[in-house]
This record gives C-alpha cells, structure tokens and sequence, in this order.
C-alpha cells in the first residue's frame, strides 16, 4: 500500500505504474473518494465541537425557551452528525477498496511489455545437454522407474492430483534437505511456517482483493496460501523491529496450494503446475533504503542461480516486463531452467522487492538512528519448490537406458549415484 499523501501528490506517477503494470486502476476516483473522506471528517469534527458546546451551555441556560431552542438546536445537530458519519462510514469502505488496489511503482529498469514473453533475458548459464536419442519428459522417465502415479492422483484429488512413488519421495527429501542446508548456511533463519492464513495477511503481502480466484477458502473464513512468503510476512506483523538484527532474514518451508484458476488448458499433465506442491521461500525484511533493497534483491536472487548451479543444471534469469509484475512488487527476476523435452526454459523461482509495500499494509516497522519509526522494505524469492524442481533435474541428467545420474551434492542425501 502506498501512502496517500504519496498517491495525491504524484498521481501521474500512480497512472504510469498502472498502465505499465497493465492494471485497471482509476488513480482519479481514489482522489475523488478521499477528498469525500476528508471534508465529512473535517464536517464531523466541527459538529462534535458544537455537540461539545451545546452540552457544556445547556445545563446553565435558566430561561426554558432559550433552553427548549437550544435542545431543539442540539436535536437536529445530532441527526445531521449520525447522516454524515453513516456517510463517513461508506466514504472509508470504498476509500479503504480503493486504497489496497494502488499498484505500487516498478523499477526505472522494468522493461515494457503486455505478457511474460515480453521478459527480458538478462542472463544464461551452463551447458545444454546434447542426447543422442530423444529425450523423454518427466511423466515418461518417472513413469518408467515407478515413481509417479497420475491416474491415482487425479482418482484422490481430482484434476492436477499426482502420487509420487519410491525414489521420487526419496530425492525429494533428499532436495529438501540439502536445499535447508545449502540456505541456512546464507545466514537464514530457518521457519516451518502454516499453509492456513488469516485474510488480512494476503491482503497485507498484496494477494488480495486481486488473487481471490486463485486461493483456497476454508469453512470458517481463511485461506490455504500459496506461498510461504505470506505466514512469514504475518509472522512479523504489528511488531517493531529491533534494527541491531536487521536484516531480517527468513527461509520459510510450508506446503502450498493454488486453484490455478487463470491457467486453463496449461501445463494440464505432469507436476509443472499442480494444486498442492511443498516450497522453501527466501524472506528478507530489511531498512527502508531503495540501495538497500536493490542490494539484497541481488542477493537473493544470487543465492537462487548459486543453488540451481549446484546441481548443475542449465538456466537463464530474465527480468520481468510490467505486465508480468504483481501489484505490490517493484521488480522481479524469474530463474527458467532448461527443459529437454519441451526444448525451452520454465520457471522455477520468482526474485521481488516491494519497498514499504507490504509493510505498510501489516504494520511492520522498525526505530531508525535517530529513533523514528519507519516501515521496512520487504523481499522474497524462491528457494525451493517441488516437485516441480523434479522436471529438468530429471530430464537433463537422463541417461540412455531410462535411468537417472544424480548431481554429486545431492548423493549423499539420497545414497546413491543414480535411479534405475
């Protein structure tokens, strides 16, 4: 959420963020419904003063027709005050749904574009494996070694359900492992974080109103998130920061669960896009400093293509275009490994920063040097998400025969050398 002294002073910037961002925002119905809110609360003001003087006046007036006039007075000022604080109450509720929808300002750096294909590559690494047969997707490879049953996913939990089976559970506990090892040895703060979460928090990290279609509804109100970047979010929610510890850092693991309601008809096979899938997230809470936020963002996305490296397997980072941004997110690289099959990279991580988006929105603040509150910039990036990380390590170490090399860092937590 962006302040509002902010928004009306540079309403042209507001306008540009939304028509980079692609977002359907009217800076100026914003403005209109404000100046509505400000003069009712200056009108309420005024009248509860003169409610205050009525009350202090009555009671030493003697004469009771000067009396009965000022208690007739006092009579038709109380109603008119009840009209416009009903009129205040809806004032503030289109005010307050306006205000959560304010698209936050990208980066000078974010690129145009109307979609993802619009993002920019702005690196690659490693080398393309070359095969001399056709390589086989995931679904065939682990279909082939028992390791993933879709038939009897979809049978448990409908559409995008999936089991996996022996030494898929095996080398994903093996990734989660070695990726909590490899992380905390950044200097995170390792979080086991709930997948249940209060509405106000998706609203605060920025999810809400916007994401509803793609969440998750318990029976008593709250949502199943989708990232556990949102609990870690809320885990500092309404707190003051000791500065001394910043930057805050957290690496947060949770399950995950998205409806996937905006991609009909994508990625409808396999584990690229799933409804419930287990991911380790990068959160760093830092000082409202934009040097400082460009700082860890590069850091964290860093620690993201080091891990990816680690296994050896080929990637490109892009820098997202404006369309591709979320509402709260100033900028954004995605990490898109190499997919054999499909001949073409994929996601597997999201790097952002918000500047005081978010915490703006949760109450997060901290006492800079000379002891003022500030809200801190908030961060987040992907560490680890599975099973979809399952895909191009799969298919980019598959050999011949059907079976699997395993990348050396991750031997000693699966036990052995290779899946056949």
């Amino acid at each position: 959420m962006l302040d509002i002294r902010f928004i009306r002073d540079n309403q042209e910037l507001v306008k540009e963020a939304a028509r980079k961002k692609r977002l359907p925002f009217n800076v100026d119905e914003l403005t209109a419904v404000d100046d509505k809110r400000r003069i009712l609360l200056i009108s309420i003001e005024k009248k509860r003063a003169e409610q205050n003087a009525f009350g202090n006046l009555i009671p030493s007036l003697t004469d009771e027709n000067e009396k009965s006039v000022k208690l007739l007075e006092m009579k038709n000022l109380k109603v008119d005050l009840q009209k416009e604080e009903e009129e205040l109450k809806a004032a503030v509720k289109d005010w307050q749904k306006l205000m959560v929808a304010v698209p936050n300002i990208p980066d000078i750096s974010v690129p145009e574009g109307e979609s993802d294909n619009d993002n920019k590559e702005v690196k690659t690494w490693g080398e393309k494996p070359s095969f001399d047969f056709t390589p086989k997707s995931h679904i065939e490879l682990m279909s082939a070694l028992d390791m993933l049953d879709l038939e009897r996913g979809v049978k448990i939990s409908g559409f995008r359900g999936y089991v996996l089976k022996n030494d898929a559970v095996l080398l994903n506990f093996a990734l989660w492992q070695y990726g909590l090892s490899f992380f905390v040895k950044k200097g995170f703060t390792p979080l086991l974080t709930p997948a249940k979460v209060k509405r106000e928090i998706l609203i605060g990290s920025g999810y809400l109103p916007q994401g509803e279609e793609d969440l998750y509804k318990t029976q008593d109100g709250e949502y199943l998130a989708g990232t556990a970047e949102v609990p870690t979010m809320g885990y500092c929610m309404d707190e003051v920061l000791p500065r001394e510890r910043m930057p805050l850092k957290f690496l947060s693991f949770s399950p995950c669960f998205r409806r996937e309601a905006g991609s009909h008809g994508k990625d409808t096979k396999g584990i690229m896009r799933v409804h419930e899938f287990f991911k380790l997230e990068q959160v760093v809470l830092c000082e409202a400093n934009h040097e400082e936020s460009v700082k860890w963002h590069e850091w964290l996305n860093r620690n993201m293509e080091e891990f990816i490296e680690s296994l050896n397997i080929p990637y490109r980072t892009v820098i997202n275009c404006g369309a591709d941004l979320g509402l709260g997110q100033v900028k954004k690289y995605d990490v898109e490994l190499w997919v054999p099959s499909e001949h073409r990279y994929r996601e597997i991580s999201s790097a952002s920063y918000f500047h005081d988006f978010q915490t703006r929105r949760l109450n997060i603040r901290y006492k800079d040097k000379e002891e003022k509150l500030r809200f801190a910039h908030s961060l987040n990036s992907t560490a680890l998400p599975t099973p979809r990380m399952l895909i191009a390590l799969l298919e980019n170490n598959q050999q011949p025969d059907g079976s699997i090399n395993i990348p050396d860092v991750l031997v000693p937590y699966l036990g052995k050398p290779v899946i056949k």
